[in-house]
Formats: structure tokens, sequence, C-alpha cells
């Protein structure tokens, strides 16, 4: 209730325009892209808050110290999962975990990082979608058009090819908050010739 409160009066003052399809009646694997700033995070909860949507996020786990242990608490408030991105591993396998033990939440992904210098997505979000049976829900910041909000909603097939073609064709148009940052939707696993 105080979520979609605050949500309303962001999307009201905001000089975004929220333009979404509606939110799909089952969690998802949810794709912040292209995630090229900090600021992206702010319209994700904005979208998700607004549209009732139960999601968690994950964030470098420096977001989550400081404060005398307050930050973290508000992160995790928030639906953050620190990644202590020097040792990832298990990170998927935990997370497929959860959601098979009857986790019912949403996860915000942004596979292509915030900084520049990345060629490639990172392919945990495939990975998990195809390991719990959950949909992908391609959420997208436009800077052009300054319109942000919720795409399609696709159920991977397994071929990584065509899937991340299909995200590939929705990305193509949307520059993120800073355009210069944008990673095209691909892969290692394409490159490599695997499905």
């Amino acid at each position: 209730m105080i979520r979609r409160l605050v949500a309303r009066v962001f999307w009201k003052f905001s000089p975004w325009t929220l333009d979404t399809l509606p939110a799909p009646n089952r969690p998802t694997v949810l794709i912040g892209a292209p995630h090229t700033s900090n600021w992206d995070f702010i319209l994700m909860l904005g979208i998700a808050w607004r549209l009732d949507m139960n999601v968690h996020w994950l964030g470098k786990d420096s977001l989550f110290t400081g404060w005398k242990g307050w930050k973290g608490a508000v992160m995790r408030a928030l639906g953050g999962i620190p990644v202590d991105r020097a040792h990832p591993d298990g990170l998927v396998d935990d997370l497929v975990g959860r959601l098979r033990s009857g986790g019912s939440f949403g996860l915000v992904v942004t596979p292509d990082g915030t900084r520049g210098g990345h060629t490639h997505w990172k392919s945990g979000f495939y990975r998990i979608a195809r390991e719990t049976g959950l949909p992908v829900t391609l959420g997208y910041v436009d800077r052009t058009t300054m319109t942000t909000g919720l795409g399609p909603t696709i159920i991977l097939s397994g071929d990584v090819a065509a899937d991340m073609g299909i995200i590939r064709d929705f990305y193509t148009d949307k520059a993120g908050f800073i355009p210069q940052h944008k990673v095209e939707p691909r892969l290692r696993d394409e490159d490599a010739g695997l499905s």
C-alpha cells in the first residue's frame, strides 16, 4: 500500500513517463535494461511498486554495508540480495534453490552491468529462468523517449540464439540513461555456438 502510494507520487512528478504492459500474473525474471546508470534502479523500483510486483533484486555487496548496519537493512527491505562480485560462484544455484523451495517472488536482473567495457550480457538470468521455469519479462529504460516500463513476457525455449534474438529485437531501439554505456544483448554462449 505505502509502496504504491510512493510510486504514484514518483510517477506524477518524474520527468520519465511510465509506458508499460501490465505486470505478469506470476513471478518472473525481470530484465532491467539497458542498465547504464544507478538511476535505473530508482526507475525499476518505481515500475515494480506502481504495478504492485513482489520483486527482489541483485546488488553488489558494497551497497549493503555502512551506515552502522542500517544501509544493509534498508537495502534488504527494498528487496535487495547482496552479490559478492569477487566470488559469485553458487549465486545462480542459490537463487534457483530459493525459487524451487517455494519462494514466490520476481527477480530483477541487470545482465548488462552498469559501466562501459562489457561486451556481453551475463547469462545468470537465462539459467535461472530455464532451471525454474519462470518466464522472462523485458523491462526497459529509453532515454530517447524518456519512457520506461515493462515490455513483453516470454518463455525461453532453450535455443539461446533464438531467445536472445527476440530479446535483441526488443532492445534495439532502447537507449539507456547513459546511451554510450549500452551493451548489445548477446551471451557468450551464442558466440561459442552453444544452444
